[in-house]
């Protein structure tokens, strides 16, 4: 019961913070391809491995009597996923040292944040880059969920191993039940055999008295 609260705990993590990835690097391959650009590695691999997690993560959640019946299955899928997200947030490790916001005096008190993309305010010109800004989230994101599914990792292996114990305790349970009831009921036929034989010897001896 704890494992399944858990279990489902952190899948909802995961598919909450997923979610913005998926979106949010979507829009950046949509773009790309109106403008007929290759998308670049960065962006298509974190892309396509979020996606893939996501639907994973989903799959696993809503099937979890499937999930928890091949725990070592699950646990080693998360792991793949854990080593796909390192490779895709490696890849955009250079926007961690990206200044997404610029500040530069002015006179103009006025605010603007026309599509979150810059602000004036008492003084000062405050420009923010959506693309810089957009890259950095996704990479903090996918930090996150590589934690995220190496718990899942673990705990789905470490329930995998509880639940391997139980069947094989119950298994040798089950054979040792079934073949006392076995040994039990020969003893009784043999038992049973042996009366009749003594009845059959009586009753021949009473005929001939």
């Amino acid at each position: 019961m704890m494992f399944a609260i858990f279990f489902a705990f952190w899948r909802f993590m995961e598919i909450i913070t997923l979610i913005p990835i998926m979106g949010m690097l979507a829009w950046f391959v949509n773009i790309n391809l109106e403008s007929n650009i290759m998308t670049p590695t960065y962006i298509l691999l974190l892309f396509i491995v979020s996606v893939l997690a996501l639907a994973w993560a989903v799959f696993t959640l809503f099937s979890y009597h499937r999930s928890s019946a091949n725990a070592h299955f699950v646990s080693l899928i998360d792991l793949a996923f854990v080593g796909a997200l390192i490779a895709g947030v490696y890849y955009l490790r250079f926007i961690a040292r990206a200044d997404c916001a610029s500040i530069a005096p002015g006179s103009s008190v006025d605010i603007d944040f026309g599509i979150f993309g810059s602000a004036r305010f008492n003084g000062v010109d405050v420009n923010i880059s959506k693309t810089c800004g957009m890259l950095k989230a996704c990479f903090a994101l996918g930090i996150m969920n590589v934690v995220f599914f190496f718990v899942t990792a673990v705990m789905a292996w470490v329930h995998g191993g509880h639940a391997a114990k139980s069947e094989k305790r119950y298994v040798e349970t089950r054979r040792r039940s079934h073949s006392r009831g076995h040994s039990q009921s020969r003893h009784r036929s043999r038992s049973g055999h042996r009366q009749g034989s003594r009845r059959s010897s009586h009753s021949h001896h009473r005929a001939y008295v």
